[in-house]
């Protein structure tokens, strides 16, 4: 099992991707995230809560949580109704 990712300022991220002699927009590219999105997430204009922004925030290590698509989503919880019919 591993480790969630530590959480980082807004600062931070952007400190460590500079660090890497990368631009932000590349590190967006390469993880295919909109690029205006990122700079936006980077910058505290949005409030990540759900899709893309929230996948940024989790990826560049701002906010706890994990990354899973909607079909997985809706696996895992049609598993757990099944297993709340059966109890």
């Amino acid at each position: 099992m591993s480790t969630p990712n530590p959480i980082r300022s807004h600062q931070e991220c952007r400190s460590l991707i500079e660090d890497a002699g990368i631009s932000i927009a590349e590190w967006a590219r390469e993880n295919r995230f909109s690029c205006g999105l990122v700079y936006q997430v980077l910058e505290g204009k949005r409030r990540c809560l759900r899709g893309q922004s929230h996948r940024i925030a989790v990826a560049l290590g701002l906010k706890a949580g994990h990354l899973t698509d909607v079909r997985t989503l809706s696996q895992i919880l049609a598993g757990l109704s099944r297993e709340e019919e059966t109890m």
